[in-house]
């Protein structure tokens, strides 16, 4: 089965965001993953985000909208997904602050409105779901204000045999659930589109090309070791505000 990009990802997405929320759930330590990769912006507290604008791409059902306000809770936040349906089911969560919801690809921020500047961006399980890794992140330090931070946080192996076992042996744990509930071929092409994609040190240089200084890779700890990471980087120039 190939990849699935674009509009039948996105179509994908829409009719998987029923059940994406009760399915993360089941995932150890999927939101404070997240939380974690949040903090790595370095923008926390003493200013608790207070005059801060962050863009949230590909914010899914709020996940990551979610994580990023327990880190920053008096930011503007703009989270952004290119699924509907995804988007529909976070914009219907009650959400304190400044959060505003916005749909639109990843490649297409601007005809969306969503130009910045923007004092950080965090980019939870995106790129791999993109076809072009690298117009994305010229699209993002775009918007991003000089000093603005990058944190990538997704699904990217260390390149370990026994890391893309694990991997593998999850998401095959995974396929008769999702299957059952109509969602076989998005969580075959999660499988996929992870065993295909960069791994973590060759997402960091994607980065680097991409004219991002700084950039390093965070591990994360339990069953993601080795399979998730967080990639962070930011734009030259004076430091973000906050």
């Amino acid at each position: 089965m190939p990849t699935l990009r674009d509009a039948p990802l996105a179509r994908a997405f829409d009719h998987a965001a029923r059940s994406y929320d009760a399915l993360v759930r089941a995932n150890p330590g999927y939101h404070a993953q997240l939380r974690r990769s949040a903090r790595r912006l370095g923008l926390g507290l003493p200013g608790r985000g207070r005059g801060l604008h962050v863009l949230d791409l590909g914010c899914g059902t709020g996940a990551s909208t979610a994580a990023l306000l327990s880190v920053l809770p008096e930011a503007r936040i703009t989270a952004v997904d290119a699924s509907a349906g995804m988007l529909e089911r976070a914009a219907a969560k009650r959400w304190p602050g400044d959060v505003t919801f916005v749909h639109s690809p990843a490649e297409h921020l601007a005809d969306a409105g969503v130009t910045g500047p923007f004092d950080a961006v965090l980019a939870a399980y995106l790129f791999r779901n993109t076809a072009d890794p690298d117009r994305i992140l010229s699209a993002v330090r775009e918007v991003l204000a000089p000093g603005g931070r990058l944190a990538v946080h997704d699904y990217t192996l260390s390149g370990k045999h026994r890391h893309r076992a694990v991997w593998s042996a999850v998401c095959a744990g995974l396929l008769p659930v999702t299957t059952a509930l109509g969602d076989g071929a998005l969580y075959q092409h999660l499988w996929r589109s992870v065993i295909e994609f960069d791994t973590a040190d060759r997402f960091a240089g994607r980065m680097t090309d991409a004219g991002f200084a700084g950039v390093r890779v965070l591990p994360l700890p339990g069953w993601q070791t080795g399979i998730t990471h967080t990639v962070v980087g930011r734009v030259p120039g004076a430091g973000a505000r906050g």
